[in-house]
């Protein structure tokens, strides 16, 4: 796990992992590093293909069917992709000029998100700078300007970003539905 902001409460919270039924190591960045950056503290830990999630995702996604996917994959980095639908309040015209083509009333807004979730492959080291602020988004660019391989996996499962504070609301009701089945 790697940590800034509030790492000594982390660490103290978490420990070993022990607890939770895990092996943790806990890396400590000292100034921010971004979303990708930090990975590289713990390269040294990392000699077969890894996991990495962003830590405000609530996500059922089955992990060992991503991680057998991404490895299938001839690339150092897989992407979990949501696709997100948007609705659009107002009509979107269409024209040439001063002529009016072609109407469509309130379209729904069709994207593919990153849904925070990856595999990487240990090679992929050799695209990180080395203590520098460094983004998920500067590494996607920096393979595919490269000209590597990037692999994506369709995420079907359940999937919340909690990062703003009215997904996070969400997340509090929707929470018991999904995970909280008794079964701890």
């Amino acid at each position: 796990m790697t940590t800034n902001y509030k790492s000594d409460y982390i660490e103290r919270f978490f420990g070993d992992g022990s607890e939770f039924g895990v092996k943790l190591t806990i890396s400590k960045e000292d100034t921010p590093l971004g979303t990708a950056g930090p990975i590289q503290l713990l390269k040294n830990d990392l000699d077969t293909p890894f996991l990495v999630m962003n830590g405000d995702i609530l996500s059922l996604v089955d992990f060992g069917k991503l991680y057998e996917f991404a490895l299938a994959q001839d690339s150092l980095l897989t992407l979990a992709i949501k696709k997100e639908i948007t609705p659009f309040d107002f009509g979107n015209i269409f024209f040439e000029g001063n002529f009016v083509t072609g109407i469509e009333e309130k379209p729904n807004i069709v994207m593919y998100i990153l849904a925070g979730i990856y595999v990487m492959k240990p090679e992929i080291f050799r695209f990180f700078p080395a203590k520098e602020f460094f983004g998920m988004d500067m590494l996607i660019r920096r393979m595919l300007d490269d000209g590597h391989p990037v692999s994506k996996y369709d995420l079907q499962d359940y999937w919340l970003d909690i990062g703003r504070i009215d997904d996070y609301y969400t997340a509090q009701k929707e929470y018991n539905s999904h995970f909280n089945r008794g079964d701890n």
